[in-house]
């Protein structure tokens, strides 16, 4: 440390000493000059250089002395003021070029040890410390990988990620492989606790109840909305008034479950019961069925509890219309009949909100050709961003005792997170992170729209590993790579023979450049 200290302040001041030294010699040419005015001390000076500039000893007199310290400090004082106003110029190159970045850049951004990094690549590493010594250095640590298919995402950049064990661990696990890879080495080598959710084989899975989640009415429209938001199907949304309906029906009968039903009964399954008991005669408004009356015998004890007036709200529907609702009910949450989902949300095990408080890996194993299930992975993102945050800011200070690594693989076919531009955004600071996996960037647009944008720009990593998507390519060379324009001499002579000699100008020159640069990064890009 003593010795970059040095380095740092002599090195830089070296030139100064000697700059001093001869500013002293010219101050003795001058004392030692004949003559009794100014004009003929300078022109004596001349002949007293050779004298003065011959003993290489400084001297002791005062005057030479300050004669040399003025003159360096006075050049010290113009070059500082030249430098001030200097444009910033790198050698070969034009201003504004841009550059790949080198070891020397991205050290003060990684861990001294290894162990405590995130792989990027081979060579490029980042520190898990969202908190280093210097603040400028603070990195968010979401990622966004993006890789055709067979490009290497799961096998040569996800299992890695695992194998440094320095977090709590999220997976999205296509088929499995993944687990079966990590799985022993994290379990029985670093001691971690290891939960399972697998949609491909139920009978190999731990239970998970969404509903085991929700505390307050605020939970409830949470819940509800990413229900709705991944199950509503493929196509072009109808009328919204079908939707807002069925979600008024779900957040009474939901609030009725939590908050008065027994705990054996705060499940999935009873939603679903309770939804196929509705009975409804279109020809008689006045009918009432066994829920109707659990809920006009709730209204008599809390007449403004949240459950009663959502279900007032649904009950202004005519008996035809609430039919309509309770078949799209129905149809939505179909899955949920199925015997072995109905058992695995029957109580829950996953724990999604101490994943933070020791060393966890927990894997949602889904089918890369059956998506049926998919939708629960983003049930339980959606819960687990939430209780994450919030057991942070209410149990551990702010901030988690181990960090947790969101690893999304197939973001594009397991749902939708709602407000995952904004959760993204919040849980750096909670020491959560999140890196989302793509075929093509054109996948997170399909599904998040203009708040894209916004969720990738959280992203302080982005992984390419190649692909022939035009978009994808497009995007990365233009606006993330930038258009470089390289002052690079066999570049040049290629472009001057395009032009007339007479007529070249340097505005040609630069878009050729451009549009020169431009095509090479974009074949750069291209799978090899």
């Amino acid at each position: 440390m003593r010795t970059d200290k040095l380095k740092k302040y002599l090195l830089p001041n070296l030139p100064y000493l000697f700059i001093a030294w001869a500013c002293l010699k010219v101050g003795t040419a001058y004392r030692l000059a004949a003559g009794a005015d100014l004009a003929h001390k300078l022109v004596g000076m001349v002949a007293a250089l050779g004298p003065a500039f011959a003993d290489f000893a400084p001297g002791l007199n005062p005057f030479d002395w300050l004669t040399g310290i003025a003159g360096a400090v006075a050049i010290r004082l113009i070059i500082y003021q030249k430098s001030k106003k200097a444009q910033k110029y790198r050698r070969d190159e034009e201003y504004g070029s841009a550059r790949w970045g080198t070891e020397k850049d991205i050290k003060p951004f990684t861990d001294p040890r290894f162990e405590n990094n995130i792989i990027l690549t081979g060579t490029e590493f980042l520190t898990t410390n969202t908190r280093p010594a210097v603040p400028a250095n603070a990195r968010n640590l979401n990622c966004c990988v993006v890789g055709s298919s067979g490009s290497g995402k799961t096998r040569f950049w996800l299992t890695p990620q695992l194998l440094q064990a320095h977090s709590s661990y999220v997976v999205v696990d296509p088929k499995g492989g993944v687990l079966e890879q990590a799985g022993f080495f994290l379990q029985r080598k670093k001691g971690y606790k290891i939960k399972v959710f697998n949609s491909i084989d139920f009978s190999r899975s731990m239970h998970y109840n969404p509903l085991a989640y929700i505390r307050n009415e605020a939970d409830i429209l949470k819940f509800v909305n990413t229900l709705i938001a991944n199950t509503k199907g493929e196509g072009k949304e109808g009328d919204p008034f079908w939707t807002k309906s069925e979600t008024l029906l779900y957040c009474a009968l939901i609030a009725y479950i939590i908050f008065e039903g027994p705990d054996e009964d705060k499940n999935m399954n009873t939603l679903v019961d309770m939804i196929s008991g509705m009975e409804v005669k279109e020809d008689d408004d006045d009918f009432m069925n066994a829920v109707d009356y659990m809920f006009a015998g709730l209204e008599k004890r809390k007449p403004d509890c949240f459950a009663v007036k959502q279900y007032k709200k649904y009950k202004l529907a005519s008996g035809k219309t609430a039919r309509s609702i309770l078949i799209s009910c129905g149809a939505r949450l179909a899955p949920f009949d199925i015997p072995q989902l109905r058992e695995i949300m029957s109580y829950d095990e996953m724990e999604l909100d101490k994943l933070g408080d020791r060393r966890t890996a927990a894997f949602f194993i889904i089918s890369d050709t059956d998506t049926t299930y998919n939708f629960i992975v983003a049930l339980a993102f959606s819960q687990m961003f939430n209780l994450l945050c919030e057991r942070a800011d209410n149990v551990h200070g702010g901030r988690l005792p181990h960090h947790v690594r969101v690893l999304w693989d197939e973001a594009a076919n397991t749902g939708q997170v709602p407000n995952l531009e904004k959760l993204v955004a919040v849980i750096r600071s909670r020491e959560v992170s999140l890196t989302l996996f793509y075929q093509q960037l054109a996948q997170c647009k399909a599904i998040y729209d203009k708040n894209a944008e916004t969720i990738l720009g959280n992203m302080d990593s982005v992984v390419f590993l190649g692909g022939r998507e035009a978009s994808t390519i497009k995007e990365i060379s233009e606006n993330w790579l930038g258009k470089g324009r390289l002052n690079v001499p066999s570049l040049i002579s290629c472009a001057m023979p395009l032009f007339p000699k007479k007529k070249y100008r340097k505005r040609k020159q630069k878009n050729w450049l451009t549009r020169f640069m431009t095509v090479q990064l974009t074949n750069c890009l291209q799978p090899c």
